[in-house]
């Protein structure tokens, strides 16, 4: 099974696999935006050679509301064409109502090998991880449908591998699409809080890449924090397994129950 089933060329089926985290009625965003960013990459490769390519360099997802598990439709369009760089919107609605906007900013390759660097220590193997039940803390089909490698330093501060057991599509689709559908999954792998009696979810997601990842392993470097008057941020450095692939952060609502 997958995350999603294409039902027509712009509509789509999530699976069982896709419900939770706060409410099991309603879709977990994460699989939502890998496939809104797998549909910006295969409209991209349509209209280009494979020479002409350009690399995703920005995902900026803005989330509009909550999706119940039914079927969704979708929409690509290029905000400013160009050879070098291009910026294009893809977005996810569920009955008429946008509900997820991607925004991608997608720019030229160029062979900058020789200046590769980063003062970033990669992360601990997920090999040399113990393995992490995200099904204690969180409720739905797509946290039990992930693999989890976790060392926690204190609440709000983990570094982490999750790897997906199940694909986002049954057609082939790409590792920075693939990645995008488990980069949400961080704002949950390091609580600060118990979410039975805090809620924090976010409104936004943006992920800032420097190269394509490899592997199925995405990992993370995570720390949360929540401000005093109901803002916070949930910030990652990301890796694969041959190191450092981007940044990511996601703006939180804090919402404490009592």
């Amino acid at each position: 099974m997958t995350y999603f089933e294409r039902t027509g060329p712009a509509a789509f089926l999530p699976t069982d696999h896709v419900r939770g985290a706060w409410r099991e009625d309603e879709q977990h965003v994460a699989p939502a935006l890998g496939l809104l960013t797998h549909l910006v990459e295969a409209d991209h490769a349509a209209r280009r050679t494979p020479e002409d390519r350009l690399a995703v360099s920005r995902l900026s997802f803005d989330l509009l509301g909550t999706m119940p598990v039914e079927e969704v439709t979708t929409e690509v369009s290029v905000l400013r064409p160009g050879r070098t760089v291009e910026l294009v919107e893809a977005t996810m609605s569920h009955a008429g109502r946008p509900a997820v906007v991607l925004r991608a900013w997608l720019i030229v390759r160029g062979d900058t090998g020789a200046r590769r660097g980063s003062p970033v220590e990669p992360l601990t193997s997920p090999d040399d991880l113990p393995t992490w039940r995200p099904d204690d803390v969180w409720p739905g089909g797509f946290i039990t449908s992930v693999d989890v490698r976790r060392h926690e330093v204190e609440p709000g501060r983990a570094t982490f591998w999750v790897r997906p057991s199940v694909p986002l599509l049954a057609e082939p689709v790409g590792p920075v699409a693939r990645w995008a559908g488990v980069l949400d999954i961080a704002n949950g792998m390091t609580v600060r809080e118990d979410p039975r009696t805090v809620a924090f979810p976010n409104v936004d997601l943006t992920a800032h890449l420097v190269r394509d990842p490899v592997g199925d392993w995405v990992g993370f470097d995570t720390s949360v924090t929540f401000g005093p008057d109901g803002r916070g941020l949930t910030s990652s450095v990301l890796h694969d397994t041959d190191g450092i692939v981007g940044g990511l952060a996601q703006s939180l609502t804090v919402r404490p129950s009592a």
